[in-house]
């Protein structure tokens, strides 16, 4: 019974937190231009709008096009769970589950690939190929930064794994998991989210023809992608697992705001790079976490 509600309080936490984060960064933004911007809560809104839509169909869909952002949005979930919360660990912990979080991120964004394909249309097809394509890189980046932590820790456990800071190469792997972050969630300078020119498109271009609850679940799903990413920057890179239970929730949630902050500041100051240099700069952040993963090595050699 404890078990159970643990899981269900830390569930809450991750639902109902995870659509401030896009709020803070589109205030920052706000903030920048001089504007005043759309409230915080501005997502929560759109979330309850949403839900109380129906759901238009095209005759060409098959139930993938419902299923697939349901299945995204539990596998995302599950991914949540799985990440410690500083000395209080994961709700769900076992040897191995850094790899299963791996998995369920590549489910979640096959699951969503695999919706947009079900529609038939060409300009969502040419989206799902540049995110697909972009994933490569990505998902190494992911890979190597976790094996760096699995090379200092000893561990393949997200819970041991993260509780010790990085060490020497905290820098190279913040630097490299930063910019997964804003690659993995279609932000700028990979990715426009505000953009509605589906040339240019990637994330945005395989949701069009989503609505209602689905599109909702789509969104909640990014959000809590998202979250999910700044709390794995966090504490990859300090050491939470050292302090207290209190000190450690309170040093997570100051430093996820100002993940949220940097994020909203480089879309404010960096504009969106052309395609033919997307891969560059992921290859550069796969390139720090490369890099951490030498430092790790070579200082736990004798």
């Amino acid at each position: 019974m404890t078990i159970a509600l643990d899981i269900f309080l830390r569930l809450a936490v991750w639902l109902l937190l995870a659509p401030l984060l896009p709020g803070i960064i589109n205030k920052v933004k706000a903030w920048v231009a001089g504007r005043r911007g759309p409230p915080v809560l501005q997502l929560y809104f759109d979330l309850a709008k949403l839900w109380r839509k129906g759901v238009v169909l095209s005759t060409a869909v098959s139930p993938m096009h419902i299923l697939g952002p349901a299945m995204a949005w539990v596998a995302i979930i599950a991914a949540a769970l799985l990440l410690p919360v500083g000395p209080a660990g994961a709700s769900l912990s076992f040897r191995g589950d850094a790899l299963l979080f791996v998995y369920l991120l590549a489910f979640a964004r096959f699951c969503i690939a695999l919706a947009a394909l079900d529609t038939g249309s060409a300009f969502e097809g040419m989206g799902v190929a540049r995110e697909v394509s972009y994933a490569v890189l990505a998902e190494a980046a992911i890979i190597t930064a976790l094996l760096t932590l699995c090379v200092q820790s000893g561990s393949v456990s997200l819970a041991t794994m993260l509780a010790p800071s990085a060490g020497a190469g905290a820098a190279l792997l913040a630097a490299g998991l930063f910019g997964v972050l804003l690659a993995e969630n279609c932000r700028v300078p990979f990715d426009d989210p505000n953009t509605h020119l589906e040339l240019t498109m990637i994330h945005e271009v395989m949701v069009l023809d989503h609505s209602g609850p689905p599109l909702a679940a789509i969104l909640h799903g990014a959000s809590l992608k998202l979250l999910i990413f700044a709390v794995l920057l966090t504490e990859a890179v300090l050491p939470l697992g050292k302090l207290s239970l209190l000190q450690a929730i309170g040093a997570l949630v100051a430093l996820v705001f100002v993940v949220a902050i940097v994020i909203g500041l480089v879309e404010s100051l960096l504009a969106r790079l052309a395609f033919r240099r997307v891969p560059l700069l992921l290859t550069t952040a796969f390139l720090f976490c490369l890099f951490a993963l030498l430092v790790a090595w070579k200082g736990g050699m004798p």
